[in-house]
């Protein structure tokens, strides 16, 4: 008698037994290599449970969280190993077995919703579909359930947001979309993949308060993938750290947290920000002046930008702070031309910036570059690697040949990635090395300002120190200004010399690191700083008890 199912034990969901992921790449000049991606590793997840995967950019979390779903990139292969799911090995199911599996009993929430959602259509339809065409509920229920959602996760208009299609909201609103329509099939299984990568720190609590609540509401077992310590802290009750594919260690969230054992694992918890020493900048004169902006979209219907005015010398670090949506991104597009104001001015080294990128000259291009939060849709798919990075090195210093190949290499050291990854296409890339190569190549192009919008969220703690770090040399070599626009406080406090918090599209509160960081404080800027996740077990909890006690107090 063939069995094709092995029986689980009582709590076990999900099994996964000495895993080896592997991949093919071709060095230049060399014969293809087979690497490991994930090295024969195990994991056993219990119903209810929630296991953190934790480890530097291509450590393997992601490639690893994808295979319980029986699925692997391009180019990739599983060579060894099982993963059994509620008994049924996953790799052994067909191509129509997984697609009953996916989307039904195991979901997946994605690090980029941008690339997730399809643009043609609205969200509601996307959110509902699996669960109606796995007929797990009414296409009328499956709607209700998804408003739910959209309430339990602090959506604006729960009711009729999901009439709206994806490019009309917000990148942190579209992440949280994304969390309902995994939850709203009821799976036994979801594979969270950095869900709250683009949340700003006050709808985070929220955000995973939610999941946390849903996954023990209904008693599903879910994945967690971060590179956020504190975060993890939170909603996981085991954790793993991955290094180049391998285990480095596991035990319960506190014993990680407070007690880790190996020296990686003390490095990512130890983790310390960087000690940057705030510059006077006296009467220099600005490289960057923003007069009266207003903005938005529509042609006018839509205005985004009210009256937005700041400054930034040279060789300062201006952190721009805010909710999602409240106008961070949008001041980004205007500043490098990508939206034109409805009014107000931009000036750039005393000379004003035309309104259009189309208008400006190739100099000002050259000198004021932008690092996208999105590295996913910012880089061409069919473009590798030494393309992308050298194509401001063709385009402003006319570099080609040899010489462009070695400037392409010294700076993909400079981002710590392996010169080899230069023949690499994107989709072969993790998603902190798709956001390193795209801040190499704003570095090829040698300018004056650059406009970071959120280039570190997809980071780990140690990678993304790193990237600090480099981006802070930079400066203090070439007196390079920043436009550092993050909902990250803890970068804030690391790199800023200056702060500017934005509310609704408006500057609420705006000055020196020192003096925007201490007390008293406004209402919104005190809900931000109380907002930062800390690495304490519990701390959820009492930041979730302590906003609803100030919001009844109200």
């Amino acid at each position: 008698m063939n069995q094709t199912s092995t029986q689980p034990e009582p709590d076990r969901l999900l099994e996964i037994t000495k895993l080896r992921i592997e991949a093919t790449i071709i060095p230049p000049g060399e014969r293809p290599q087979n690497i490991a991606l994930v090295d024969g590793v195990s994991l056993i997840l219990e119903r209810g449970k929630v296991l953190g995967l934790i480890g530097e950019s291509g450590a393997g979390k992601s490639t690893l969280g994808l295979a319980s779903l029986g699925y692997v990139r391009g180019g990739v292969r599983i060579t060894g190993g099982e993963v059994l799911l509620n008994g049924q090995d996953v790799l052994k199911k067909s191509t129509r077995g997984l697609r009953a599996l996916r989307g039904r009993t195991v979901c997946y929430v994605a690090q980029s919703a941008a690339a997730a959602f399809n643009p043609a259509h609205r969200l509601m339809d996307q959110v509902v579909e699996a669960s109606v065409l796995h007929k797990v509920m009414t296409r009328r229920e499956a709607e209700g359930r998804a408003v739910s959602l959209f309430r339990k996760l602090g959506l604006p208009g729960p009711e009729s947001i999901g009439n709206r299609f994806p490019h009309q909201v917000s990148g942190g609103q579209l992440q949280r979309v994304m969390t309902a329509m995994a939850l709203c099939s009821e799976p036994d299984l979801i594979v969270f993949d950095e869900p709250t990568t683009a949340l700003d720190v006050t709808t985070q609590i929220e955000v995973l308060a939610a999941i946390r609540d849903a996954i023990r509401d209904t008693d599903v077992a879910a994945i967690y993938i971060t590179h956020d310590l504190a975060v993890v802290a939170q909603i996981a009750d085991d954790i793993m750290v991955l290094r180049n594919g391998g285990l480095v260690e596991r035990g319960t969230t506190e014993e990680i947290i407070v007690n880790p054992k190996e020296k990686y694992t003390q490095a990512l918890v130890s983790v310390h920000h960087i000690d940057h020493e705030m510059k006077d900048f006296g009467d220099t004169a600005p490289i960057l002046s923003v007069e009266g902006l207003t903005a938005g979209y529509g042609g006018g219907q839509v205005t985004v930008l009210q009256n937005v005015s700041m400054d930034l010398h040279p060789g300062e670090t201006l952190a721009v702070v805010g909710e999602s949506g409240s106008g961070k991104s949008t001041l980004a597009r205007v500043i490098t031309g990508l939206l034109a104001p409805f009014s107000g001015s931009i000036h750039f080294e005393g000379r004003v910036l035309a309104p259009g990128i189309a208008l400006r000259s190739k100099e000002d291009l050259r000198q004021l570059q932008m690092i996208y939060q999105m590295a996913d849709v910012a880089m061409n798919p069919r473009q590798t690697v030494a393309t992308i990075i050298g194509r401001p090195l063709e385009f402003y210093f006319g570099i080609r040949g040899a010489e462009r190949n070695r400037r392409v290499a010294e700076l993909l050291e400079k981002i710590e990635l392996k010169k080899d990854l230069a023949n690499r296409f994107p989709s072969e890339l993790s998603g902190g090395q798709k956001q390193r190569v795209c801040i190499a190549r704003a570095l090829a192009a040698k300018p004056k300002l650059i406009v970071c919008d959120e280039v570190t969220s997809a980071l780990d703690p140690l990678v993304a120190n790193g990237i600090l770090t480099l981006l802070l040399q930079l400066q203090r070599d070439e007196g390079v200004a920043y436009l550092f626009i993050t909902h990250d406080l803890a970068t804030v406090r690391s790199i800023a010399d200056s702060i500017s918090v934005m509310y609704r599209g408006e500057v609420v509160r705006q000055g020196a690191k020192a003096e925007v960081l201490a007390p008293p404080y406004d209402a919104y800027t005190d809900l931000l700083l109380s907002s930062v996740p800390e690495m304490k077990i519990g701390w959820l909890d009492q930041a979730i008890s302590s906003r609803r006690m100030e919001s009844a107090g109200n």
